[in-house]
């Protein structure tokens, strides 16, 4: 646990803990004026010991997203994320995407650098080491995302590491994971993508294999398997008191999504294709026009499905047993079946399809932009848009914290922090430097 020196005994982290938490944002509040809010007011200050990571302290040291992400979900439900940077630049991830009035922050890390605390440090540099160190063996989680070796070369591979802190979990996630020929290579989630074979299906029949979406999802996913798997070796701590690597690809968490691609090359040596907006199991399935120029996408994957579509486009016929009530001759007849959708979809706007397939219970849904989504009464209702208040910006506008727990929900303290905004608060009360050895430290440019 947080504070506590380092130890082979078993560390128990405070979940199943009963009352309910505020899922309200708490307007972008810095970590010191939550502290200060907390401090005057015991009632908020015990609902936040409720959240279940409380007392867990991660050091997050990567860049970008890859790793990171994962240490945003965890601080989300009550963990103390300390994001280690360097002190002159700091994360990338800082300049990278849509840049906001404040120099330090574009609009990415203003969202996915929430619930953090920035501390400077030069890794690079023995002192810097050293604190490095000390910090290890006061916290529970590391969390990088170097090229691996890295971290061995400034000194901070695993035997250090270990030997600071017995009981760390240690996240590692890097293009292609710890071993294999491949280790040293570069790696980020559009490379992922390719090798993983995910874009390869990403397109239309024939033609260039496009970017499945412009979001990095192979960052996401492998922060949320490292997520899973800090919560897995911290299980695993709390019984035995002893700390453990979690390896993890980019490219991994992406093949492990890809359904039954492998099992069918496998066995029969079937090598799936691109396939644009449709589905090699089920038609109709895939995305379609409407009058007014918008989208739906429609997904019949059942024979009971295709009958109660039939209906609503007034071709119940269609589904008889010698048309296309059958999955397998609808699948031999695809184009036609796809012609007839596109042609009953095209000739309605967009709210008048949906409300006739929601009211015949066809599953239907909007191909929504993110102005869609704003406007959205179910993404509202969920809490999906988390509206916070940064000095010198407004109000930003970020996704909300997912999953949603029914007693302890998680929050957001703060947007993505200014740089080395905790370093003297860090050094000073958790590692008791004195304030003058911290004013040589930044003379010396360590932090």
């Amino acid at each position: 646990m947080k504070g506590e020196a380092a130890s082979t005994e078993s560390v128990p982290l405070h979940t199943g803990l009963a009352g309910n938490v505020e899922a309200v944002p708490t307007g972008g509040q810095s970590v010191r004026e939550q502290s200060k809010q907390d401090d005057a007011d015991p009632d908020l200050s015990t609902e936040n010991d409720r959240l279940p990571m409380s007392g867990l302290r991660i050091i997050d040291v990567g860049t970008f997203l890859a790793g990171p992400y994962a240490a945003s979900i965890l601080g989300e439900f009550g963990a103390e994320v300390l994001k280690v940077e360097h002190p002159i630049a700091g994360d990338p991830m800082r300049r990278f995407g849509t840049a906001s009035k404040r120099h330090d922050a574009t609009l990415a890390w203003l969202s996915e650098g929430r619930n953090r605390k920035s501390v400077t440090l030069d890794l690079r540099q023995q002192q810097g080491v050293d604190l490095f160190l000390k910090l290890v063996a006061k916290s529970d989680v590391l969390i990088e995302n170097f090229r691996p070796g890295t971290m061995e070369e400034w000194g901070l591979g695993w035997d250090e590491l270990s030997q600071a802190n017995p009981g760390l979990v240690m996240l590692r996630v890097s293009g292609y994971g710890q071993t294999g020929p491949y280790r040293r290579r570069s790696g980020f989630a559009h490379i992922a993508h390719g090798f993983a074979g995910l874009s390869y299906l990403a397109g239309f029949p024939g033609e260039t294999p496009v970017v499945p979406g412009t979001a990095p999802m192979g960052d996401y996913m492998s922060s949320l398997y490292g997520a899973i798997g800090i919560l897995l070796a911290l299980r695993h701590r709390e019984a035995t008191g002893q700390g453990q690597i979690i390896d993890i690809g980019i490219y991994e968490a992406v093949f492990r999504q890809m359904d039954e691609i492998a099992a069918a090359y496998g066995l029969f040596g079937k090598v799936r294709e691109r396939e644009g907006a449709g589905s090699f199991v089920a038609v109709p399935h895939g995305h379609f026009r409407t009058i007014d120029d918008k989208w739906v996408a429609i997904a019949c994957t059942t024979d009971k499905m295709f009958e109660r579509f039939a209906a609503v486009m007034g071709k119940a016929e269609l589904a008889a047993a010698d048309r296309y009530g059958n999955q397998r001759k609808r699948l031999a007849a695809r184009d036609e079946i796809n012609r007839i959708v596109i042609e009953w979809v095209g000739s309605m706007p967009r709210n008048e399809v949906m409300k006739r397939c929601i009211d015949g219970e066809v599953p239907i849904g909007k191909l929504n932009s993110i102005a869609d989504i704003f406007e959205d009464e179910h993404f509202q209702a969920r809490g999906n848009l988390a509206h916070l208040q940064e000095e010198g910006l407004g109000e930003v506008v970020i996704p909300g914290v997912v999953p949603t727990l029914s007693e302890t929900p998680g929050r957001i303290s703060n947007l993505g922090p200014p740089l080395g905004n905790a370093t003297y608060e860090v050094l000073r009360e958790l590692l008791g430097i004195s304030a003058k050895e911290i004013r040589r430290l930044r003379q010396n440019k360590i932090i």
